[in-house]
């Protein structure tokens, strides 16, 4: 067994998102958003390079002699599959692994609202996922998928870097490519798959303005795309695509979103109120026609009210999710503080005095 699963599968039996491993320092685990060192020496130089050695084939040993970072899968039958970035610092390699569960995720295991299905009927239009790293974004796209494989006879081409969950065909046909192994860069991928008979695409990562206007096309001219931005919510991802965009190009776009936006779903992870696990809180967008008018009128800004009151149409904003979790006794009260927007609404249901705003008693 190579010496590095050993590390893998203790990371995985603890139910850790990641395992990080870096010169100088012991093993880490990110446990329920903490980071908690194993009771290990710190790993040394020669160590590290040994380790990571046993991840790679002959193609990333060499770009990593050539300098670069690497984003790549590991997959072994002893510990599973993980997504793994390699990366240089000052004191030498460091490496962070995140596990993927072996089974595709539903929505109802991520606890995300039936609208997200809904959604995936659409026979063209942008679905767009967002978050930081780390929200569970690539489960709840992988959930996504596997609805429309389970039920709808499509072409379904995905952009992966890496591939993290493997699909297997049942009654669409999926294809999955890996940037910088199967194209050059999403860009290249998305330009191939449109000559690829597609119905389905997913993005895996909406990062600059030619991935953002490809996109647009293809799901402009009949094609349904899922993609993913670093965003914390559907304003803010609008937001972020219009500003993208080249100003001869911005009224186009937001044109564009108006009439093909099917929804945005925003999220973040929460530690649960037992404390054994997180809880995805989503804010959720539908393209409803008060919204492609806002669009349509430069008022991105006032999208965030008509959330609020849409919830007929399934839509939610992500304090009234996140209020409704706290309700319910769901997620933990400090967490929820934290991770609010606006914090005044929750100040009330914080145990930890020291996350609240000081009041200056010497103030007149």
């Amino acid at each position: 067994m190579p010496k590095i699963n050993a590390f893998l599968k203790l990371g995985r039996d603890q139910n850790c998102s990641d395992i990080h491993l870096a010169v100088g320092m012991p093993p880490m685990l990110r446990l329920m958003g903490d980071l908690i060192p194993v009771k290990y020496r710190d790993i040394s130089h020669d160590e590290m390079e040994e380790l990571i050695d046993e991840t790679l084939n002959k193609e990333l040993k060499k770009k990593l002699r050539g300098g670069d970072d690497l984003d790549f899968s590991y997959d072994d039958p002893e510990v599973g599959r993980f997504r793994v970035n390699v990366f240089r610092k000052l004191t030498g390699l460091g490496a962070t692994f995140r596990t993927i569960s072996s089974e595709i995720p539903t929505l109802e295991s991520l606890g995300l609202p039936g609208i997200l299905e809904s959604m995936l009927y659409a026979n063209h239009g942008l679905i767009l996922v967002t978050g930081a790293t780390g929200t569970g974004k690539t489960s709840t796209l992988a959930a996504m998928i596997n609805i429309i494989n389970n039920n709808r006879r499509m072409n379904l081409i995905t952009l992966e870097d890496p591939i993290e969950y493997i699909h297997k065909c049942k009654m669409s046909m999926i294809i999955q490519r890996e940037i910088g192994v199967h194209v050059n860069s999403f860009a290249d991928g998305l330009r191939a798959a449109l000559r690829e008979d597609p119905d389905v695409i997913l993005v895996g990562e909406l990062r600059d303005p030619e991935t953002i206007a490809l996109a647009m096309t293809a799901a402009e001219t009949g094609h349904l795309v899922l993609g993913t931005l670093h965003t914390s919510s559907a304003s803010k991802t609008l937001d972020r695509i219009i500003d993208a965009m080249p100003t001869e190009q911005k009224t186009q776009t937001s044109i564009f979103l108006a009439q093909n936006l099917r929804g945005v779903i925003s999220q973040k992870l929460v530690r649960s109120a037992d404390g054994k696990s997180r809880k995805a809180i989503v804010e959720v967008m539908v393209n409803t026609p008060a919204i492609a008018n806002l669009l349509l009128n430069g008022k991105v800004h006032q999208i965030d009210s008509t959330i609020m009151t849409g919830a007929e149409k399934g839509m939610q904003l992500f304090d009234q999710t996140l209020l409704a979790s706290l309700q319910a006794k769901e997620v933990d009260p400090d967490e929820a503080y934290l991770a609010a927007n606006d914090k005044k609404i929750f100040q009330q249901y914080v145990t930890d005095p020291e996350l609240l705003p000081q009041i200056d008693l010497n103030v007149s």
